[in-house]
């Protein structure tokens, strides 16, 4: 199985997208509301259906980038978000996108990738980030018993996935996860090394 345009596109066309909360998580929703630079340049990939993006633009961030690979899901997120400065819609693959973000939010990215990605993924976020840029955002700390996506992991291969490009700023249990991800994923804060 491809995880290619072609399979998200069809997730989003057929609405096969169960991990689609309805809304910006409580985790990220947490986090944008203890940020004060409005100025930041925000990049979220994989973004979906973007709730986190709206968030921000109402909390009033000024510099969002948006990047998903499923074309019709970007010309949906860009009708949304047209009447909107604040955010730009990119389609393309993350793996290929050049730029400079202050932040990165991570929500279903990390665990919609196949699992050989992960060192491609972390190389790359290290890539986007400026000098003292950060991931921020939601882990699976469990396995999977089906073959993904999503793909599941464990902080311990976080720790040492990450440890080579970051500093871990945190990598702890969320305590505020929404209810069906209760008790099995983790709040990352990495700042580049």
């Amino acid at each position: 199985m491809a995880l290619d345009k072609n399979f998200w596109n069809e997730r989003y066309l057929t609405g096969t997208t169960g991990w689609d909360l309805g809304k910006v998580s409580d985790p990220i929703a947490a986090y944008v509301d203890q940020l004060t630079d409005k100025n930041l340049r925000i990049l979220i990939p994989g973004c979906g259906n973007a709730y986190e993006a709206a968030y921000l633009a109402m909390k009033g961030f000024t510099d969002i980038t948006l990047i998903d690979i499923a074309p019709e899901l970007v010309k949906s997120i860009s009708k949304q978000f047209e009447h909107v400065a604040a955010v730009k819609v990119v389609e393309g693959d993350f793996f290929e996108h050049q730029g400079t973000y202050d932040l990165i939010l991570e929500q279903t990215f990390f665990c919609a990738l196949d699992p050989s990605l992960r060192q491609q993924y972390v190389d790359h976020m290290h890539t986007l980030l400026s000098e003292k840029g950060k991931i921020a955002g939601v882990l699976f700390n469990k396995l999977f018993e089906q073959q993904g996506p999503p793909f599941g992991g464990l902080s311990e291969e976080y720790q040492q996935l990450f440890k080579s490009h970051f500093r871990i700023k945190a990598l702890q249990p969320c305590y505020n996860s929404a209810s069906p991800r209760a008790g099995s994923e983790v709040f990352i804060i990495l700042e580049k090394a």
